[in-house]
């Protein structure tokens, strides 16, 4: 297997609720599927939002409901200011701050948000992982 992540996808509760958040963030759908899913292109790889029930049942799992489900995206930036900005951004379009931003013990500056179904963003500055021309965040 190559050492890649080609798509991540997000099993959303009201797809078209979800879609106006992520555009409400400036984002623009490169592809929907009726009201099935939509995709957005990201530098790299592909975010899909898709109803929550439908995505157990492609998996092949009991939709077990809310809770911490193990994992966060992560959205890194350039400056601490940016991570303000972001965070705010993210809450005028419709998502909660979990974690206000502070300086962390890794060194950088993050917080953290969720969108309308939960899902945990990260709101980074790691002045360690760099960021190219690209928007590609690169390992230190």
């Amino acid at each position: 297997m190559d050492q890649r992540v080609s798509l991540i996808t997000l099993g959303v509760g009201d797809l078209a609720r979800a879609r106006r958040f992520y555009e409400r963030l400036g984002w623009q759908a490169g592809m929907a599927v009726d009201d099935e899913v939509v995709f957005f292109q990201l530098n790299g790889l592909i975010l899909s939002l898709y109803p929550r029930a439908a995505l157990a049942r492609d998996a092949g799992v009991v939709d077990a409901g809310g809770g911490f489900a193990g994992i966060t995206l992560a959205h890194n930036v350039h400056s601490e200011a940016e991570v303000d900005d972001v965070l705010s951004e993210a809450e005028r379009a419709g998502g909660q701050i979990v974690t206000p931003a502070s300086r962390a013990e890794w060194g950088g500056y993050s917080g953290y948000f969720a969108d309308p179904d939960g899902h945990l963003w990260e709101v980074a500055h790691n002045p360690g992982f760099p960021i190219d021309a690209g928007g590609n965040t690169l390992l230190g």
